[in-house]
């Protein structure tokens, strides 16, 4: 691990690495901060305010407007999730096609809200504005995973194999 030198916060070398290649290939430091952003997040699954003011000291920009930017764009987690996470997208589409009862029928299944973590930390469940798959809706992300055409026997497998997944 790398240290910055203004705070204590520490990224893996490879990312520091990457995000230097980011600022070679852009002549504004400030193009680099989405993708900068998102290599930190993989690291840690999540932005904390100390990874957030790593990048900024970085790129050399305001702490204010990166704080701006990871509160904008909801791919950006500031607060940590559970080992999965579960999108479900609520907007019109996949609403019309059985959405809201999916996300009701999860909640209950999983005993949380939207926004809340499982009391294990396994599961985070979210909703997404959209997933832009709406010629198959409902659609959910799990994790970085896909799924379209969902009904509650296709969430119960879903459901099923994370639950394989981490205990195998």
């Amino acid at each position: 691990m790398s240290e910055s030198a203004k705070n204590n916060f520490m990224v893996k070398p490879e990312t520091e690495k990457a995000i230097d290649e980011l600022l070679n290939r852009y002549p504004i430091k400030e193009a680099a901060l989405l993708p900068a952003l998102h290599k930190v997040q993989d690291d840690f699954g999540w932005l904390p305010v100390e990874a957030m003011d790593w990048v900024a000291d970085r790129l050399e920009l305001p702490h204010a407007r990166v704080y701006g930017v990871t509160s904008f764009y909801t791919m950006f987690r500031r607060e940590k999730l559970g080992r999965h996470r579960l999108e479900i997208c609520t907007n019109l589409s996949c609403s019309l096609m059985g959405a809201e009862h999916l996300r009701e029928y999860l909640c209950n299944k999983l005993n949380i809200k939207p926004g809340q973590t499982t009391a294990d930390g396994r599961i985070t469940l979210l909703e997404a504005e959209c997933l832009g798959s709406c010629g198959t809706a409902p659609v959910m992300l799990v994790d970085d995973e896909f799924f379209e055409n969902l009904d509650p026997d296709k969430v119960d497998q879903i459901l099923k194999d994370l639950e394989a997944k981490d205990n195998g």
